[in-house]
């Protein structure tokens, strides 16, 4: 089977829609706007008319239901239009290497960016395959504009065989999933469906459900600033408290790069620094979302020990919830993972059951009450100029997708 995915994404990845941690607005990027109403325009060529975008940059639209049951859960399609803010994604020039001879491929715009075969492990038995790079300068944007493209191509495949039999099906197109804040005016109402499925994933056969639960938490010392002539006995550094508390943090212990599998870390991502007053801003994670708390009373007990060594000083810390881990919510529902693993075995592949050191769109859909696991398609070393995807896996992603609105109807 061939559809319009490598066509639609070789188009998509060229509109810049990276979104920006740093805006205030929603979303956080207008150029992301763009392509969105771009998908708008082809959702509605393809006959699903009540295509929509709302005020918060999210797309949906429905393919109505055709079956004669009356009982066919409706299900839905998620992905993300917005691409990394740690990369450009202006000007992305996409190479398609065709008929892959298994060499390393270096990248024309740049010829010290080389995607090695040695380093890129998943690229065994490729061979033969299309794949798509970008041109050395950029990301490519198969995160996720990979997702977008194998949503529209199982659309438009399903609208052009009415003779299969299917429940309505949901769809919908959302910005800013990069900065954690995609999807938390997403309407589950509206949206309407029994459970959905984010596009969004690696290798073929993944799927992913279970995440990190995440915090963010800002630690703020307070110190006293005066002229430094005139500093003896009563200036009170904030930079050189907050330095003292990082120093404290392990070195062999409960940070990204000393962690694996499934365990947690707290990781300072963020200063903001002056001599009256420095923040540091943390990421918490852990699989369990009690141990959140734990480390960010850990933390602030570490704060408070420290500001005791700095007399002048003070500490207040603030947590803020980001999204939870999917899983507490799809162990209530066992058939949308039951459905999922039946859809890959059909695509002739083998389900790979994955946990996610990071989050998803599909976290905050879930803990929204909208079941949302994560599958693959295809993606490769995203975020990177070296990222990479498959047209073959894309296309097997696209029959994964239309096997599951078929098993959704068939089990109805």
């Amino acid at each position: 089977m061939k559809t319009s995915v490598l066509e639609r994404f070789l188009r998509y990845v060229t509109y810049d829609t990276q979104s920006d941690p740093d805006s205030q607005t929603t979303p956080s990027t207008a150029k992301q706007l763009v392509l969105l109403d771009v998908l708008v325009e082809e959702l509605k060529a393809l006959g699903l008319t009540d295509a929509a975008r709302d005020a918060q940059g999210i797309v949906m639209a429905t393919l109505p239901a055709n079956s004669p049951k009356h009982a066919v859960p409706v299900i839905g399609f998620v992905a993300h239009v917005d691409t990394s803010p740690e990369m450009s994604g202006a000007g992305v020039k996409p190479v398609v290497w065709r008929d892959w001879d298994g060499r390393d491929l270096v990248l024309p715009d740049d010829p010290t960016a080389v995607i090695r075969v040695s380093e890129h492990t998943a690229l065994a038995g490729k061979r033969g395959q299309s794949i798509v790079t970008a041109s050395g300068t950029t990301l490519l944007g198969a995160d996720d504009k990979s997702g977008v493209a194998v949503a529209m191509a199982a659309i438009e495949w399903l609208v052009a065989h009415p003779e299969v039999p299917r429940g309505a099906v949901r769809v919908a197109f959302t910005p800013d999933e990069e900065i954690g804040r995609g999807v938390r005016h997403f309407d589950v109402a509206r949206f309407g469906a029994r459970c959905a499925y984010t596009l969004d994933g690696e290798g073929l056969g993944r799927i992913d459900s279970e995440t990190f639960s995440a915090d963010s938490m800002t630690v703020t010392f307070q110190g006293f600033n005066t002229h430094p002539g005139l500093a003896t006995g009563s200036m009170v550094n904030s930079i050189k408290v907050a330095a003292d508390f990082l120093s404290r943090l392990p070195r062999d212990g409960m940070a990204p790069e000393t962690t694996r599998d499934r365990e947690g870390f707290v990781h300072p991502n963020h200063l903001d620094t002056t001599v009256d007053r420095t923040s540091v801003r943390f990421i918490i994670r852990d699989f369990e979302t009690v141990a959140l708390a734990d480390k960010e009373a850990w933390l602030e007990r570490l704060a408070r020990d420290t500001v005791a060594d700095w007399p002048g000083s003070s500490v207040t810390c603030t947590v803020k919830a980001t999204y939870r881990n999917m899983r507490d919510v799809l162990q209530q529902h066992p058939q949308v993972m039951d459905h999922a693993r039946e859809a890959i075995r059909r695509a002739g592949l083998t389900p790979e059951e994955a946990v996610i050191r990071g989050g998803t769109d599909g976290s905050i859909l879930s803990e929204l009450g909208l079941p949302t696991p994560n599958l693959f398609t295809g993606q490769h070393a995203f975020h990177s100029r070296l990222e990479w995807v498959a047209e073959e896996d894309m296309e097997q992603s696209v029959q994964v997708v239309l096997n599951l609105v078929t098993i959704w109807e068939e089990r109805a």
